[in-house]
């Protein structure tokens, strides 16, 4: 008995280009998004340092004495 082979279908696919202004563009704008972020974490650090040390620290106990009459 004779079969057909399997029937094979083809499919015209356009070649594939690279789109470089596309690819310049999208690397800028994550450089900006990471500049930004970058920016406000050290505003934030910055900040939270500056305000740390300008409360007091409380005296120092002296390393002899228990200091029970506080």
């Amino acid at each position: 008995m004779l079969t057909a082979g399997p029937a094979v279908t083809w499919i015209k696919v356009e070649k594939p280009t690279i789109d470089l202004v596309g690819v310049v563009l999208g690397s800028f704008r994550l450089a900006g998004v990471l500049l930004v972020v970058a920016f406000a974490l050290g505003v934030v650090i910055g900040i939270t340092l500056i305000l740390s040390r300008r409360r007091p620290l409380s005296p120092p106990l002296d390393e002899v004495s228990l200091h029970l009459d506080r």
